[in-house]
């Protein structure tokens, strides 16, 4: 995605943010705990948890990563979509990150990590499970949710980086890829200059390279997968292939596309728009693929 600059794209986005969630408040019959800090970061390292009232014990969890082009996005942003997938019975953890091109790459996944060392530290305090994890992540998200399951699952890959991932310490059972990006490496061996993948490694392709090389690391252990896209999603081409990866290393997978193609509307990332009927049938078929881990134990 091209983009004139960050400050550009997070108007833009915003306003369609807003838009979406306008009118939208927490549900009478959620808990939430918020602005629980998981890292050093004042301001961006913070998460907030959501649960049905009357859990007392810890429950299936749900980690989603926000998207937002690594540039844009917080919890807040988040927040109702997060809630709406607590309503369906799962613990939700929700949480901010550092955004480019303010903090370069690896800071988002160094975030994302942090999280899971807090998770595995105090989750059973805020009723998350720790056996029984899963990861959705949708657009940049989703890229970053790909590339931290692998670095939980391939021991090779934990070592092109210098933070330490708690992989023995808790477990993830599945994942949501929903709109997102997959061939890291290779999308940035064929991007224009200025695609806001840039803004993210700070225009350092070469050093770059080798670390975000998620496909290269996926394994037979990378967690089951729900992997969604529809028709009008302009990260579409990228859906079908992690698909096709995923089988061929024997993961569990679905691929499922939605929408069709008289309905623009059903774009990238719908799924955050929870007013839609769409919207509510992919988080429902995603919710229950994860039921239906949860049964197979």
């Amino acid at each position: 995605m091209e983009v004139n600059s960050p400050e550009e794209f997070r108007k833009s986005a915003g306003e369609t943010d807003d838009a979406r969630d306008a009118g939208l408040g927490t549900p009478e019959d959620i808990v939430r705990y918020d602005n629980i800090r998981y890292g050093e970061d004042n301001r961006w390292n913070l998460l907030d948890v959501y649960h049905l009232k009357g859990v007392n014990t810890p429950r299936p969890a749900i980690i989603s990563i926000h998207g937002g082009g690594w540039v844009y996005g917080d919890k807040e942003r988040y927040q109702y979509y997060c809630m709406d997938l607590a309503q369906r019975g799962f613990t939700v953890v929700n949480f901010s990150y550092r955004l480019a091109p303010e903090h370069i790459f690896p800071a988002a996944l160094e975030d994302v990590n942090e999280v899971f060392v807090w998770i595995a530290e105090h989750g059973r305090q805020y009723q998350i499970d720790t056996e029984r994890l899963f990861v959705v992540g949708d657009s940049a998200g989703g890229q970053l949710a790909s590339q931290y399951l692998a670095l939980l699952t391939c021991e090779e890959y934990r070592k092109l980086f210098d933070f330490s991932v708690p992989y023995d310490r808790l477990k993830v059972l599945g994942a949501g890829l929903n709109c997102g990006l997959y061939d890291t490496k290779r999308f940035i061996m064929e991007a224009d200059e200025d695609d806001i993948i840039f803004y993210y490694l700070n225009h350092d392709r070469e050093t770059c390279l080798d670390r975000m090389d998620t496909v290269s690391h996926v394994t037979g252990q990378f967690p089951p997968s729900f992997i969604m896209t529809s028709c009008h999603d302009f990260l579409y081409p990228h859906a079908e292939p992690m698909y096709r990866l995923l089988q061929e290393r024997g993961v569990a997978c679905r691929y499922q596309v939605y929408g069709g193609e008289d309905r623009p509307e059903i774009a990238h990332v719908f799924h955050l728009d929870i007013r839609l009927a769409e919207a509510a049938l992919c988080n429902d078929e995603e919710c229950e693929f994860f039921r239906s881990i949860l049964d197979a134990q």
